[in-house]
């Protein structure tokens, strides 16, 4: 994980290197339910909302929050910045 200022926002990076995501996935990840597997959900791999509830957090303190991936078997990272005014920043 990595913290940084930028202006009068934090950014946080969180780095991973599994399964990574493709393209037409990272459109849809943040919505209710959506997962990468595009069978059936793998078990043990949740329902698709913690990237949701994560949205909306975010979004309700004034931030953004992203996702990038160079494709599958490249991992992923994920950012969201927030307003160094917010409650949860010091």
């Amino acid at each position: 994980m990595k913290v940084t200022g930028e202006g009068g926002r934090v950014r946080t990076e969180v780095i991973d290197n599994g399964e990574g995501i493709e393209d037409d996935l990272l459109d849809r990840l943040f919505q209710k339910f959506a997962t990468t597997c595009t069978t059936n959900i793998k078990k043990g791999s949740g329902l698709g909302l913690s990237l949701a509830v994560s949205k909306g957090i975010v979004e309700a303190h004034g931030g953004k929050i992203w996702a990038e991936s160079e494709g599958p078997g490249k991992g992923s990272k994920f950012m969201f910045t927030l307003p160094k005014s917010s409650q949860f920043v010091s």
